[in-house]
């Protein structure tokens, strides 16, 4: 039974493959996978790790500066109805070494929650479907998506300055199943990284309810900030 659904799903694939052909999320062209070899080249993937001994959590690990092509991309999969650039962002993730054998070190992965108004809205959540789909390529990492919960719909962190941004998270975020995250290595998957304001208030209520470490992934980092 399990190989005849096997055999059916690879068949459902290939039929779709040929009805809509893959094309290069960049540069348009067909091709066999979410990006063409000349596209891939053109991006700068920085895989920086960068420890923190001031911040609730313990290590901030991103692969992309935040402009250009990974800016547009990113903006496209979080607000254009574009969820599958989850696709191409986990492949990204899995496909560095360092950052993979980094990841199974840890116990659970928690994307940053939106609030269930925002999640409707979007009809996604963009950092729990790269979240779902690394636990799925590593076999090692437990998806969990309710104990860390986002009570209170607030306004766009985008929109605001750098202390409106520390201010607009504070007591947002709530702890509930605390039992999945007590004595647990931690990582706290976002998309962006710019002031660090919701990845530390996310943190410290991880740690205050037990969590034992944190490690923050994110797609990107704003430089600028």
């Amino acid at each position: 039974m399990e190989t005849f659904k096997n055999a059916l799903i690879f068949l459902l694939n290939e039929i779709i493959n040929e009805l809509y052909p893959k094309q290069c999320i960049i540069c348009g062209k067909l091709y066999s996978d979410e990006i063409c070899s000349k596209c891939y080249k053109t991006l700068e993937i920085v895989a920086k790790s960068q420890k923190n001994k001031n911040k609730s959590f313990n290590e901030h690990i991103y692969l992309f500066k935040y402009g250009g092509t990974i800016r547009k991309l990113i903006i496209d999969y979080k607000f254009n109805d574009k969820a599958y650039l989850s696709d191409f962002f986990t492949k990204i993730i899995i496909k560095n070494e360092k950052i993979c054998r980094k990841i199974k070190s840890y116990d659970i992965i928690i994307p940053v929650p939106i609030h269930k108004k925002r999640k409707n809205e979007r009809g996604y959540n963009q950092s729990e479907l790269i979240a779902k789909k690394i636990a799925k390529n590593t076999n090692q990492l437990q998806l969990v998506t309710d104990s860390l919960i986002k009570q209170k719909n607030t306004v766009a962190q985008s929109t605001l300055t750098k202390e409106q941004r520390k201010q607009n998270v504070k007591q947002v975020y709530k702890i509930a199943n605390k039992q999945k995250i007590q004595n647990k290595k931690i990582i706290l998957l976002d998309d962006i990284y710019t002031t660090g304001s919701t990845v530390e208030e996310c943190s410290k209520i991880l740690k205050q309810n037990g969590a034992k470490e944190i490690l923050v992934l994110t797609i990107a980092k704003d430089e600028i900030n």
